[in-house]
């Protein structure tokens, strides 16, 4: 069960993890009037290989969310919040996640390690985020992780834009490491940034507000694959060589958390 999330992602012809996030990060609405119920649907409707759930109260999630979204769907689903202690995986865990989020810039590396350990353990994938090559070379485990660049910055609650080309930058160091699925998160808003950032080497994008914002989320998917040279059938290939012409490269939160793993 452990590597379920990183199977499904890795089988993928469209290796995207659709998010679920009741508001952005300046805290407007981003559901509208669709139900949980109804947006994992929809979701599974266009091939989500998995889901991801923002269950952090920055962005107006909450426990309850991950419970609806797992009750409606089968598929692998991540949970992502602040989780710094043994009991937050435990809870993920009850709740039905199938995937973790630990964020190594609050994490002292013994902590990551006890973390990453006991979700393995608990069946959870860790889905490690980094921002720099100094967290990255802290990622115990690495084959058996997630290893996610967080294009946006926590420090700032992720308000700003992003930067893409962190990715860019970050990835060779990330492949280094030994995990085998690393994927580029946040700031992912156009078709054109998926593209790119697969057709480099990065095995998934986690994107949430560009496909819960899209006007039609088939059509944002459509225009993935036509920068894909990819559709229905058709094998998939990632790497610079992937049938696309690459787009140029975009060149504290209040309350910390605890780091106490020992609850």
């Amino acid at each position: 069960m452990t590597a379920a999330f990183i199977e499904a992602l890795l089988d993928a012809r469209r290796p995207v993890i659709m998010e679920l996030k009741r508001q952005d990060a300046a805290g407007h609405d981003l559901f509208g009037d669709r139900s949980a119920a109804r947006l994992v649907a929809d979701y599974q409707d266009v091939g989500a290989p998995c889901l991801s759930v923002v269950t952090g109260r920055w962005f107006g999630g909450t426990r309850e969310l991950l419970r609806e979204v797992v009750a409606a769907t089968d598929l692998p689903v991540l949970q992502k919040d602040f989780i710094t202690r043994r009991s937050h995986l435990h809870q993920a865990r009850e709740d039905g996640a199938s995937a973790v989020l630990l964020t190594a810039a609050l994490l002292p590396r013994a902590t990551l390690g006890r973390l990453v350990d006991l979700g393995l353990r608990l069946g959870l994938t860790p889905f490690v985020e980094v921002t720099t090559e100094e967290e990255i070379s802290r990622v115990p485990r690495a084959e058996e992780c997630v290893v996610a660049v967080n294009n946006k910055d926590i420090a700032t609650r992720e308000r700003g834009a992003g930067d893409l080309g962190r990715s860019s930058a970050l990835l060779p160091a990330v492949l280094r490491g030994g995990t085998r699925c690393p994927v580029s998160a946040g700031a992912v808003r156009r078709p054109d940034d998926a593209a790119r950032l697969l057709g480099e080497g990065f095995a998934g994008v986690l994107v949430g507000t560009g496909l819960l914002r899209a006007a039609s989320l088939p059509q944002w998917l459509d225009g993935l694959d036509a920068r894909l040279g990819t559709g229905p059938g058709t094998p998939r290939h990632t790497g610079p060589d992937a049938g696309h012409e690459p787009t140029p490269p975009v060149r504290r939160p209040a309350d910390p958390p605890t780091t106490d793993t020992r609850r």
